[in-house]
Formats: C-alpha cells, sequence, structure tokens
C-alpha cells in the first residue's frame, strides 16, 4: 500500500475520509493532514473501534479508492 498518495493528494481525499467516516470533524481532518496514523487514532476516537478494526477498515476504504 502507498500512503504516500493520501498524503499528497489530502484535499482530495480528505473529502473521500470525510464521506466515508462522517463523524470526523474539519478540524481532524486538518489535524490528520495525510497522516495515516493520525487517521486511525481519530477514528479509534470518534467512533470507538478497536485498533486492529480500523486498520482494516482503513485499508478496505484506501482499497476501494481510484487515484
Amino acid at each position: 500500500m502507498d500512503w504516500n498518495r493520501v498524503e499528497g493528494n489530502w484535499k482530495q481525499a480528505k473529502g473521500k475520509v470525510k464521506e466515508q467516516w462522517g463523524k470526523l470533524t474539519d478540524d481532524d481532518l486538518d489535524v490528520i493532514a495525510g497522516k495515516r496514523d493520525q487517521l486511525e487514532g481519530k477514528i479509534q476516537e470518534r467512533y470507538g473501534y478497536e485498533k486492529d478494526r480500523t486498520k482494516k477498515d482503513v485499508d478496505d476504504w484506501y482499497g476501494r479508492q481510484t487515484w
């Protein structure tokens, strides 16, 4: 997985992230700034998911994206 695509295209990607995880705020997205560990942490915080589930959800989301 080439997460650099997400970081490099964060302005585009954050809209897709917001569609998937609507509980994330615009401030959350600014803090995340394309960093996967920050994204997973905020998803866990907002949704109460376990770390393993969050990692799988992010992997699944990334796999569905067309860059």
